[in-house]
């Protein structure tokens, strides 16, 4: 054991933040309002959509999203079966089925050629939901299948913001919704949180309505909750906004610097870097080659100080989604779910600590190969 500590996230937060929350203070106005506004339009220039919606979190971002396309009851939404339990909850709470497909063993992600197969096995999907995983931008062609096979799209870019893809559109200005997630473990926080991004003005005031109780032209309309964000989280969100390319830009140099350590280590995969898209890395992942390990060294990690995280999970080797449909075999997903490793990577890392980490990992894998 050890008293030293490096903490898997650090957020990025500081006094701008807290003169922004003192602001939202001394108005006494602190359920949403203009500071929620602001934020929404400051967004929504950011990643270059028309229109954004600031809700409690990604995860009720996307229930709405589906909602305002009309999913519900006897739809089928497909879903990349490696991803946080989110994405298939919210087609769940619609009354909709998630069916699972699998993912690139590389990007992590949902690709045409996935789609492609899935297709051909059943046919036609009435929404789909892919994630941009860890902060990894989709493919550009996977827009354009949607588009092409008028599957609406929404994007569940938790762990994307500040992303660009390989078409130099940043994530949030391409599906027909996005949605992004402001836990503290992402590259923004506003402590919870949540935004949706759309260029389509029907879903944006549907958007607008139903998080506001359903409340449409002056009266309750239809159906809504409140899914609102109040103006003291728009305001951390906006410190947030202001200081996320410093941010973004931070995470990337320490990615690099962490592959360029790792790259002798024959026991585990470093994550591919792409020179035409920018990944954010709201997650630094290494695939540790050999099965049954990644848990071990997660273990032995942790008693000397070092904090991780798995990637994620495989849907379909969790309780709550065994009865499932799969769309296409989950292979590499499962080899994700039970192979990658999160290493630290924030802010506050120091080249000391990542000399560490990464001295940590390659004596102990080398440990357990003799």
């Amino acid at each position: 054991m050890t008293d030293r500590k490096i903490h898997l996230m650090r957020p990025f937060v500081g006094a701008e933040e807290l003169e922004l929350v003192k602001h939202v203070f001394d108005t006494q106005f602190l359920t949403e309002g203009d500071v929620t506004r602001q934020f929404e339009r400051e967004f929504a220039e950011y990643v270059g959509a028309r229109y954004a919606v600031a809700v409690t979190s990604c995860t009720t971002g996307m229930e709405l999203c589906l909602r305002a396309m009309g999913i519900g009851p006897g739809d089928r939404v497909l879903v990349p079966d490696f991803t946080h339990p989110a994405t298939a909850d919210c087609v769940l709470a619609v009354g909709a089925l998630p069916v699972l497909a699998d993912v690139n063993l590389c990007t992590y992600n949902l690709d045409v050629s996935i789609l492609d197969m899935a297709m051909a096995k059943d046919g036609y999907f009435d929404a789909l939901i892919p994630v941009s995983w860890g902060g990894n931008p989709l493919t550009v062609d996977l827009y354009s299948f949607c588009e092409d096979f008028a599957v609406p799209m929404i994007e569940d870019a938790a762990c994307s913001v500040g992303a660009i893809t390989g078409s130099g559109d940043k994530t949030g200005s391409l599906a027909d919704a996005t949605v992004f997630s402001f836990h503290p473990r992402k590259v923004m926080t506003t402590g919870e949180g949540g935004m949706v991004t759309t260029n389509n003005k029907g879903i944006y005031e549907m958007l607008m309505g139903q998080k506001n109780f359903g409340s449409f032209g002056g009266t309750f309309a239809t159906w809504g909750t409140n899914y609102k964000l109040c103006n003291i989280l728009a305001a951390i969100g906006l410190g947030q906004l202001a200081k996320l390319e410093q941010n973004v830009n931070i995470r990337i140099a320490k990615a690099k610097r962490y592959n360029d350590l790792l790259c002798d280590c024959e026991h585990l995969h470093t994550p591919m870097m792409f020179e035409t898209e920018r990944q954010t890395f709201q997650s630094y992942c290494i695939f540790i080659v050999h099965e049954g390990w990644r848990d071990k060294l997660r273990a032995d990690l942790a008693a000397m100080g070092i904090e991780t995280q798995i990637g994620t999970y495989a849907l379909h080797q969790l309780p709550a989604f065994l009865d499932l449909p799969h769309a296409t075999p989950v292979i590499d997903s499962s080899q994700l779910a039970d192979n990658l490793l999160t290493l630290p990577l924030h802010h506050e890392l120091t080249d000391d600590d990542q000399d560490y980490v990464v001295d940590s990992v390659k004596a102990l894998l080398a440990g357990y190969a003799i």
